[in-house]
């Protein structure tokens, strides 16, 4: 992925095939990346985003991006991404475009527990840090 030329959709950040990890702390993504290496992920992989970088791609996409933006579940998420940037979250993405490296990616976020996390699938994007239902 081209932080550059990050991948959209109707004008909003839509990463198929990656996952994308928001952190209240910068140690937390270090952690994650030393993680992601020792386990064979190449750093080619991954692309770390800073809050100010994360919040001007995100208020860039929400002054251009296509009307059929408004239908996805993708301008809900970076408006949810937005508000982490303003509290001064830093985001990785990480490239995970099988079902065994989305498992891989995913069981470091269960282990890590960032403040969000996203796969973004050919279908559908998978919240991997959802709360299961407290029991009663």
């Amino acid at each position: 992925m081209n932080k550059s030329d990050p991948p959209t959709s109707y004008g909003i950040f839509k990463p198929v095939g990656h996952t994308l990890i928001a952190f209240g702390e910068e140690t937390q993504l270090q952690e994650a990346v030393a993680s992601l290496a020792s386990i064979g992920f190449l750093p080619g992989s991954m692309v770390r985003y800073t809050a100010g970088e994360m919040l001007a791609q995100i208020n860039a996409e929400l002054l251009s991006h296509n009307p059929l933006a408004n239908f996805g579940y993708e301008l809900d998420l970076i408006n949810v991404h937005k508000g982490f940037a303003e509290q001064g979250c830093t985001f990785l993405v990480v490239e995970a475009p099988t079902d065994a490296l989305a498992a891989q990616v995913a069981t470091l976020v269960g282990r890590l527990h960032p403040v969000s996390a996203q796969h973004y699938g050919r279908l559908m994007i998978e919240d991997l840090t959802e709360k299961p239902p407290a029991a009663h």
